[in-house]
């Protein structure tokens, strides 16, 4: 890093501190605070909720998969057009029932029991995934690109950990939502950017896109988008089922992403926005993935090296630093600093949505209810310190992710939302299409797929045939090692009988309970309104998006052939 990526740097950050004071200068009440007044751009929307989920975990994570098993979790990354199911279906419920929170709807439709037990696990999901991943990514740029300045690789990283969160959280408290959105979009514009940049100079230097396709079906196997049922990681069906069941609870039922489009002046912004957000995310499998099949390339021919770590005695690529480590090889001075706020940016974007949807979640949901008629100052307060809490208890997290991490950082990503997700996305789309489900259905539907998701989790971490495990008791053992994709699919079967079973054993909801919050009766309320929403601009947006999607899961499947 010389002093011209140092000034970079600053610049950048100056840019972004600026926008965040200006738009968030004024702050008048909670919904000021946490939905921007209701007054946001579908651009705006759209930016945003692609910054809040291109985190560095996404950039440093998907660079060291692509680098080690090539497309593998690309399924993952080609969720936009879950973003159309968020627009066409999610979004009408939640903007006309007018709600802050997404428990909050669902107290709506079921009761406040239910909203209580979605926010609890919310925030509990946000410590074990989007904190201490995204605070663990932004350390890992620290330690691979200053590894000495602070006195050890060890040092840097945790020097690197607790300045982006002091500084992220600066400006998320002063500036809410209204600065998290406006600082979205040149955010955006960088992270596309430097990541593009990355991708042309890599390509360039390995001898264009022909070549890397000719080195990579050399390793096909490890390469492919799908992968055969004795594939002991990615087998395809398992992939087949357990990235829907990820992508809906994340893009159409998490408060961190669904929070930007109740921000929305009117219902066909908020669609239009999360349509935008949908086009954006098209692009992560080219600019994130590709650079890391690009590094493995660049090593195999040994113009790059990247760093190796040891796992059960054979040295493989440490696919944490492939990211950083290609910065720092292929850019020259000036750019590196660029790519670095990039990087930085993305993490900061992410952990101040993170930052401000705790701070909701927990004062709404849970502290609101508990201490009703507090003034506005108040509950700003209390939701600044819930959301320390929250992060306090991420980066606690760390240590033991790093043990549970093993197959790189955007693995384990999935891994644990593939645990945190089937209860949830069970309830949603079984209470807004089917008008027999009940509050008792929901309530154990939530806590019975939360405790299975957390006991899977547990015997993965500490139990299974792999050395330093734990080998005994054998089914524990068998547990830990069930391959956490088809276990994804399992708890979602087990939370949706659940929730069914229990549902018809007791009476079903009335219907004043369910007017406006199922398929059916919101249709026959307000179709006109849904209807006109649903605009012409808005269906080229999602056409031109599911077309996308479609030409790059059809090219990826056979580019290896």
């Amino acid at each position: 890093m010389t002093q011209l990526d140092w000034a970079v740097i600053v610049a950048y950050f100056c840019l972004i501190g600026w926008v965040a004071w200006w738009y968030g200068r004024h702050q008048k009440d909670t919904k000021d605070y946490f939905l921007a007044g209701r007054n946001a751009g579908w651009i705006v929307i759209g930016a945003s909720i692609f910054t809040s989920n291109i985190g560095s975990e996404h950039i440093v994570g998907l660079a060291g998969q692509g680098a080690t098993t090539g497309m593998a979790m690309a399924h993952w990354e080609l969720h936009a057009w879950v973003l159309i199911m968020l627009a066409g279906l999610f979004v009408p419920f939640y903007y006309r029932s007018g709600v802050e929170t997404i428990p909050q709807f669902l107290e709506k439709r079921f009761n406040a029991r239910a909203r209580w037990i979605l926010s609890c696990v919310s925030l509990v999901a946000y410590v074990f995934t989007k904190v201490s991943v995204t605070v663990y990514a932004g350390a890992v740029v620290f330690q691979a690109l200053l590894p000495d300045t602070f006195g050890s690789p060890e040092n840097a990283f945790w020097v690197g950990a607790f300045s982006t969160v002091i500084v992220t959280g600066i400006y998320t408290v002063f500036g809410g939502m209204r600065a998290i959105m406006n600082t979205a979009t040149p955010q955006a514009v960088v992270i596309l950017f430097g990541s593009f940049l990355i991708t042309a100079v890599g390509l360039a230097r390995l001898g264009g896109w022909g070549e890397l396709v000719a080195m990579a079906k050399t390793n096909a196997d490890s390469f492919a988008l799908w992968r055969p049922l004795s594939d002991p990681t990615f087998p395809w069906l398992a992939v087949l089922i357990a990235s829907p069941i990820v992508g809906i609870w994340y893009w159409c039922t998490d408060q961190y992403i669904v929070q930007r489009t109740l921000s929305a002046r009117d219902l066909a912004t908020a669609r239009r926005g999360a349509l935008f957000g949908g086009l954006l995310k098209v692009w992560p499998v080219l600019i994130f993935v590709v650079p890391g099949m690009i590094g493995w390339a660049l090593h195999q021919k040994e113009l790059v090296e990247l760093p190796t770590k040891l796992v059960d005695g054979a040295s493989v690529i440490n696919t944490d630093l492939v990211f950083a480590t290609l910065v720092r090889e292929l850019l020259p001075t000036g750019i590196r600093g660029l790519i670095v706020a990039c990087l930085l940016a993305a993490l900061m974007s992410s952990l101040a949505s993170l930052f401000n949807s705790s701070a909701s979640l927990f004062t709404v949901d849970i502290y609101e209810k508990l201490f009703p008629g507090r003034s506005e100052r108040h509950l700003l307060r209390v939701g600044r310190v819930a959301t320390a809490s929250v992060v306090g208890l991420g980066i606690l997290w760390i240590p033991v992710m790093q043990k549970v991490q093993g197959g790189g950082l955007y693995q384990y990503l999935q891994n644990v939302q593939g645990y945190l997700a089937p209860p949830i996305t069970a309830v949603f789309l079984l209470g807004l299409f089917w008008k027999r489900i009940n509050a008792q259905g929901a309530i154990w539907g939530l806590v019975c797929g939360f405790i299975l998701g957390m006991f899977k989790l547990t015997l993965q971490t500490f139990y299974g045939a792999a050395e330093g495990r734990i080998h005994s008791p054998a089914l524990f053992a068998a547990i830990g090692d069930f391959n956490p994709y088809y276990a994804t699919g399992v708890l979602a079967a087990v939370s949706a009988l659940i929730i069914i079973g229990v549902s018809l054993m007791t009476p079903a909801p009335s219907e004043e309970r369910t007017r406006g919050l199922t398929y059916g009766s919101i249709h026959q309320e307000a179709a006109g309104e849904i209807k006109a929403s649903w605009d012409l601009g808005n269906k080229v947006m999602a056409f031109t998006i599911l077309a996308l999607v479609l030409g790059l899961y059809l090219y990826f499947s056979f580019w290896l052939g």
